[in-house]
């Protein structure tokens, strides 16, 4: 199992369904050092599971700065799972949340 953070869609009951065929357990953490921006979503297989044309993405930002989110524990086919869903805007990367957890967390590419 791998932790995967989460400040978005992928927090969404209908996105974990179709995208894992479940619903994920989580508890609430942050990411420190970043902050959310918005970015369009124009892949329309992505827009159909989430239903919104905007998706929030985070980028680097000032230390006191920090992203709320849940962090779920996933299988490794799930985080296949999850690397389809997230467009090319995003990248993942392995990160240290505020509870001292490591965790994969997609970051704008």
């Amino acid at each position: 199992m791998v932790h995967l953070f989460s400040y978005g869609t992928l927090q969404q009951a209908g996105v974990q369904m179709a995208s894992f065929g479940r619903l994920l357990a989580g508890t609430p953490d942050a990411l420190p050092s970043w902050k959310r921006e918005m970015v369009e979503i124009t892949d329309v297989e992505v827009f159909a599971k989430s239903g919104e044309r905007f998706h929030p993405i985070v980028v680097p930002a000032d230390a006191s700065d920090e992203v709320q989110g849940m962090v779920f524990e996933i299988t490794s086919e799930e985080l296949a799972s999850a690397d389809r869903y997230e467009v090319a805007n995003y990248k993942r990367i392995a990160a240290r949340l505020k509870s001292g957890k490591e965790a994969w967390v997609y970051v704008k590419a």
